[in-house]
């Protein structure tokens, strides 16, 4: 735990889940400098009811692990995050901080976003494409008095962005580095120049239907302006050399890693995928767009598969590729999807089968904290003689991990890059 001193208070907060030997701070240079503009810029913060605030709800988008809404409580703002770990970390320190539940309001990026928006701060994301994404949706929330601020690590902010946030929102410029953060200024178009604007940014039309995930009661664009389609999803029909799932279409939401095409480690993993028959219960964990569970299902109909992910776009990708593929009665019937903190939502002993990919990234940090996270949740859901099986590059290690879990742990096929490795649960 470390503690986060801004000019609204000092606040001790934490990532989700909670490791006391976790040296990874909830925060970084970025979220500092842009609450310390905010201050030195004066920008009425102190709560709605504040009559020289800007018209509107206040936004954090893509704040990582609540910092920015936790310092700015008392302005009641709405978070829009991607990432269900990002809420739970946000829900732990607004408790530490002594924050009431109702004081933030948090959304997913499946979400409708609020009806106007007077401050849009805006956490700049490793995708440009969720960036597109979410930015095309607030756009027509945001009016000429919307205070909108970017921030990132110089490393994070690309003129690609730059040129994205004054494509959709209007001109963009930006701040000099303060320890090796930046800023994004960004004036708001007037209304009938910024429809036009968002209209040229969005692209093709989507090729893909998504699966409604919005929340009951959201409110939509103002002055009842529908927001632009974007060009999310997107779908692509994958080649004969895709193993199980050859000749399967993919679809992904925006965010998604390999969104455009599919990677060489998933690849390498469809081409080896167990073969199984029987009332399987499988879990695609980390399921990403869903295609190797998907894979997995169609190979085996006796199969019922669970897909999980912290993602909220992940786990739309993965109930849409499903769905294309299988049709939306087996997706009713066969499949259940979770955003979940790995495999919190499923009883011990419940699993025959586990197929997993595991991140090592966390943003921009590298490592192995979530893949022991899952191999250990793995464990637990996997009943008696259940399997997991593991694709990973070669040079991570994984098989020291699962002997130490399962007791061994089996090398199924690996080549120079990457390794599929199979561990039974005793």
């Amino acid at each position: 735990m470390n503690r986060f001193t801004t000019g609204w208070g000092a606040y001790d907060l934490t990532r989700f889940p909670e490791d006391p030997r976790d040296t990874l701070r909830a925060w970084d240079a970025a979220d500092e400098y842009l609450l310390r503009h905010l201050r030195d810029e004066g920008v009425r913060l102190d709560g709605p009811d504040d009559p020289g605030r800007p018209d509107g709800a206040v936004v954090a988008l893509g704040d990582r692990w609540g910092a920015l809404v936790t310092a700015l409580a008392a302005a009641r703002p709405v978070q829009i995050t991607d990432s269900y770990l990002t809420q739970c970390a946000t829900r732990a320190n607004l408790r530490r901080a002594g924050v009431p539940d109702d004081a933030v309001t948090l959304r997913s990026t499946r979400d409708e976003p609020p009806a106007r928006v007077g401050v849009l701060l805006v956490r700049v994301p490793k995708s440009l494409a969720l960036l597109e994404d979410q930015l095309t949706r607030l756009a027509p929330s945001v009016h000429e008095g919307t205070v909108i601020v970017g921030a990132g690590m110089v490393s994070e902010i690309h003129t690609s962005t730059l040129k994205l946030f004054d494509r959709v929102l209007g001109p963009t410029r930006t701040s000099l580095a303060v320890k090796k953060a930046r800023l994004i200024f960004c004036t708001p178009r007037p209304a009938p120049e910024a429809a036009e604007s968002a209209a040229g940014a969005v692209g093709p039309a989507p090729r893909a239907a998504e699966s409604a995930s919005g929340a009951a009661g959201a409110a939509g664009p103002a002055s009842g302006a529908a927001a632009p389609a974007g060009p999310w999803p997107r779908s692509y029909v994958l080649p004969s050399d895709a193993g199980a799932a050859s000749g399967l279409t993919v679809v992904n939401h925006a965010g998604i890693f390999c969104a455009d095409r599919l990677d060489i480690g998933t690849r390498f993993f469809l081409n080896h995928l167990p073969e199984r028959s029987g009332a399987d219960r499988i879990v695609d964990l980390g399921c990403g767009n869903g295609v190797v569970g998907t894979a997995a299902a169609l190979a085996n109909p006796g199969a019922t598969v669970t897909f999980t992910d912290e993602s909220y776009q992940a786990v739309a990708s993965a109930r849409a590729t499903f769905t294309a593929n299988a049709g939306e009665e087996a997706a009713g019937e066969r499949a259940r999807f979770l955003v979940a903190d790995s495999l919190a939502g499923l009883e011990p002993d419940s699993v025959d089968l586990v197929l997993n990919n595991p991140p090592f990234h966390s943003h921009r940090a590298t490592t192995d904290t979530t893949a022991r996270r899952m191999f250990a949740d793995a464990r637990r859901a996997l009943r008696p003689g259940g399997e997991l099986w593991v694709v990973g590059n070669r040079h991570l290690g994984y098989h020291i991990r699962l002997r130490r879990l399962f007791g061994d742990c089996e090398l199924v096929v690996g080549d120079p890059k990457f390794v599929i490795l199979r561990a039974v649960k005793r």
